[in-house]
């Protein structure tokens, strides 16, 4: 049957000349026929042929109707595509304005939606990822917090709504290789963990039950990543032993390439948790995050129920390591777009309202266009061609402008996703596993597809509106003749309205984060981060086993570093400033009322030299030094926020802070208060912090921070390959300048990456919302040349004629702005989550914005105002 089709097909496209040839002796012979009959009742002969010819009617109409009546024929659409292109190829500067307009509004909109789609609508890579939950505890300051893992016991016992629960922490080894040790990022998992996820590896196996059990081998299982670079993609790598941190582990499992689990970033190793550290032998030792697959029937709802009634219990049976701790419960793809589901859901919009735009103003063009076809549309009506045919050509013009704005807009979309993948900083990408599916795919081809047909819609939509809406006998009579319609100066003016209305709201939003970047960026440190390098050690703990002898190497570290020309000064630390509140500590004040709550402070161990070398203030008492090590009295240095909350209205010098048991180890004397050092990220305020002498509580994980006199990121080389040459069994990594740790935080890049791509779209908007501006107020004075020659043969003034002109400029630029600041007003209170430091409707953002943008406006206004303003009268009326 479909053959049979097919073949009245091909025999209807090749009888299309027998068909026209019976159609025109079809015609012939009722018009003979009628002539006849007017013959016979008296009429002459050419009197009869005049009146059957008018009595038969326009014979173009007819063979018109007849094609149609025989449906939409290949030869009349090939004649439309023919005619579309020979209009296009006549007037090309507006085809390739046209078409560069829609690629940039296509373009810029699909590469948005790329990114949108491999983070917020494909599924992660896991066995039914919407059963897969985010499972962590609550404290009074965390509304996330780690597990630990006698807590972590309990809850998989007890809990009845997950079929499985496992929990992940980040780890730090020293790899051997042949050219020395490298440290390497990796995660020490429980057992189950790959097959919660339902993740397989590639090659070998995963981990068996009761293999993260105290005593157990020493296995490992690779990355994909690491696979391929760190040990050449070898096959037979399973099996094999690999030396970490000293520790010889088997190699017994390779994960597949697609797999990556973003809470963990950039983790190469997956380790069993084996033996517990030594923290992680209390139950007030919170390190561990949890994930767990829901049982079939059960909903987020319900399991943080369930999980909560547990926590209440460990509350009870525990008061006081569990006292004022919840659960927490969320989705696993919650947890990873947290923080960036605001910013792609804004670039989304963002990306929307330029292709809005981008629209609006081909439509403009459209309009404009329309008006110079009029006398040949009125024509081509008179000679007989119908509404149907006439909107089918519309049509195949606009499906060929959109065909052709969408071509480039993809292919300026593929160049955008793999620009801004590019662009965005490793420390970021690391958390953003979906970067590696974001490209040209199903999804974003079938979006593509959908912009480009409402594109077309749009594009035929608006010259068939208008010639619809037009007496066909206008276009005969006005021609080309003197002054815009009406129906153009309306629908051509609420486009430019709607557009600069558009260019407001994203200059608002551009602003906004602007002012929000810069305010993260200026917000006061308490230290100086000019002229800081920094970099992380790791030392292998089977050669350091003893924190004597890791506080010897840290101390001929210092040594070796500070005596190099070119060195002020270094210090170690444990966390760098404006990194966390992490790391914490429960304290309890000596000599004070205590009811057993948690007073969580963050908790650094820094070496004598460190708060100086950052240029942190003393406001009282003493910093750190060398006599404060192992065998001394313990003591302890403040921030300010610590000293204003625990201390209020006295002097913390000499007081004793501890435990929440005030255990003899635990008791500190505090020497010192420094002004607060934001160890914060840069959008939290600054908290309660103590600073402890390394050297009185080493570990192998450090920080060291140099201050330089040259430029730092030029004496970054030197300083690693100074560590190198005197301890070899040092791991070294993460090497930058402090203002680049500094901006490579979480917030730093977020509200950076916000305000750069919001504000690029909002450029583009000006750009597009003042040249739509131009071109009515262009057109509107070439179709009243001769309006302006009149007055001005009447005796009106150029300066007349320049205010006649910007009155109309000044309406709709107003008009525009006015309705874009009210839009704005709501929009902005749709990202106030990403604001920092500037409210959603803060008044000079609003009023900037506005004078920016009439500015603009005015100025393109100009030049049509001083075109209209130099017509010559005679000229103008000699040409009418």
């Amino acid at each position: 049957m479909p053959m049979n089709r097919l073949a009245r097909k091909v025999a209807l496209l090749f009888s299309r000349r027998r068909f026209r040839r019976e159609l025109e002796e079809e015609m012939a012979f009722h018009r003979a026929q009628l002539e006849e009959e007017l013959v016979a009742g008296g009429s002459s002969r050419e009197a009869a042929r005049e009146q059957a010819n008018r009595q038969f009617g326009n014979a173009t109409r007819l063979r018109e109707q007849s094609h149609e009546a025989i449906g939409l024929r290949v030869e009349t659409v090939a004649q439309d595509l023919r005619f579309a292109l020979r209009q296009l190829r006549h007037n090309p500067g507006f085809a390739v304005t046209a078409i560069l307009i829609l690629a940039l509004g296509m373009g810029v909109s699909v590469a948005i939606f790329g990114f949108v789609d491999a983070a917020m609508i494909r599924p992660l890579p896991y066995w039914q990822p919407n059963r897969l939950m985010d499972v962590a505890e609550t404290a009074r300051a965390w509304p996330r917090a780690n597990l630990s893992l006698e807590d972590y016991k309990d809850y998989k016992r007890l809990n009845k709504s997950f079929s499985s629960l496992d929990v992940y922490t980040e780890m730090g080894y020293l790899l051997e290789t042949h050219s020395g040790v490298e440290p390497v990022n990796a995660a020490r998992v429980s057992d189950g963990f790959f097959s919660t996820l339902g993740v397989k590896p590639m090659l070998g196996r995963g981990f068996l039950p009761g293999e993260d059990q105290p005593g157990k081998p020493k296995i490992v299982i690779l990355s994909y990543g690491a696979w391929r670079t760190r040990f050449g993609g070898n096959r037979g790598i399973v099996g094999q032993v690999v030396n970490l941190s000293g520790v010889a582990y088997t190699v017994v499992g390779v994960l597949p390439r697609e797999y990556a689990f973003a809470p963990l970033g950039e983790a190469e190793l997956w380790v069993p948790l084996l033996d517990p550290a030594w923290c992680e032998q209390r139950r007030s030792c919170h390190n561990l995050y949890g994930v767990g697959r829901l049982r079939q029937g059960i909903t987020p709802q319900a399991a943080l129920a369930d999980m909560k009634a547990i926590a209440r219990r460990l509350e009870a049976e525990y008061p006081d390591s569990n006292r004022d701790q919840g659960a927490a419960v969320q989705p696993l793809s919650e947890l990873i777009l947290h923080d960036i589901r605001p910013v792609l859901e804004l670039l989304l919009a963002g990306a929307g309202l330029l292709l809005l735009i981008a629209c609006i103003n081909v439509a403009s063009l459209l309009l404009v266009r329309s008006e110079s076809r009029r006398r040949e549309i009125a024509v081509r009506v008179a000679l007989g061609a119908t509404p149907v045919r006439l909107t089918r050509q519309f049509v195949t013009e606009g499906l060929l402008l959109a065909a052709a704005g969408c071509a480039g807009g993809v292919s300026a979309a593929c160049w955008l996703m793999a620009l801004l993948t590019h662009m965005v900083p490793k420390a970021m990408a690391d958390g953003l596993p979906f970067l590696a599916a974001v490209g040209l795919n199903r999804d974003t081809a079938l979006f593509a597809v959908a912009v480009a047909l409402g594109a077309a819609l749009l594009l035929a939509a608006t010259p068939t509106l208008r010639l619809s809406l037009q007496p066909i006998r206008d276009g005969l009579q006005e021609g080309g003749r003197g002054h815009a319609g009406m129906l153009w100066r309306r629908m051509g003016a609420n486009l430019v309205v709607a557009e600069l209305a558009v260019a407001v709201v994203l200059l608002v939003g551009a602003g906004l984060l602007g002012q929000s970047f810069y305010r993260l960026l200026h917000v006061q440190l308490g230290f100086d981060p000019g002229h800081l390098a920094a970099l992380d050690l790791l030392l292998p703990d089977h050669v350091y086993p003893k924190d004597a002898q890791q506080i010897a190497a840290f101390r001929e570290v210092l040594d070796k570093i500070s005596s190099q020309p070119g060195v002020v000064s270094a210090g170690l630390t444990s966390v760098l400033p404006v990194q966390c509140n992490c790391n914490t500590d429960w304290i309890r004040i000596a000599g004070k009322p205590y009811n057993g709550e948690h007073n969580e402070v963050n908790e650094r161990e820094v070496s004598p030299g460190y708060l100086a070398t950052l240029r942190a203030q003393l406001i009282r008492g003493r910093m750190l030094t060398d006599d404060d090590r192992a065998g001394k009295p313990n003591v302890i240095v403040i921030n300010e926020a610590l000293a204003r909350k625990y201390f209020p209205g006295e002097d913390p010098l000499g007081k004793t802070i501890g435990d929440g048991k005030l255990s003899p180890d635990s008791l500190r004397q505090v020497v010192g208060v420094v002004r607060d050092v934001h160890e914060s990220g840069l959008d939290t305020e600054v908290w309660h912090t103590e600073y402890e002498p390394l050297y009185q509580n080493a570990d192998i994980f450090t920080t060291l921070v140099v201050r330089t006199r040259q430029a730092p990121g030029a004496y970054l080389p030197t300083l690693v390959k100074t560590l190198h040459v005197l301890n070899s069994n040092l791991g070294v990594s993460n090497e930058e300048t402090m203002e680049q740790r500094i901006g490579e935080t979480q917030s730093a890049l977020l509200h950076r990456f916000s305000a750069w791509l919001v504000g690029c779209f909002a450029a583009m908007a000006l750009i597009l919302g003042v040249v739509g501006l131009y071109g009515v107020i262009a057109y509107s004075v070439s179709r009243r040349t001769r309006e302006i020659g009149v007055r001005m043969a009447l005796g009106a003034q150029r300066s007349a004629v320049y205010a006649l002109v910007m009155r109309q400029a000044g309406r709709l630029t107003a008009t525009g702005i006015g309705i874009g600041l009210v839009c704005s007003v709501d929009a902005s209170l749709l990202i106030r989550k990403l604001l920092f430091g500037v409210a959603a409707w803060d008044a000079p953002t609003f009023a900037c914005v506005a004078l920016v943008l009439a500015g603009a406006a005015m100025a393109a206004s100009f030049l049509p105002a001083y075109r209209a303003a130099g017509v010559n009268p005679t000229e103008a009326l000699r040409a009418e």
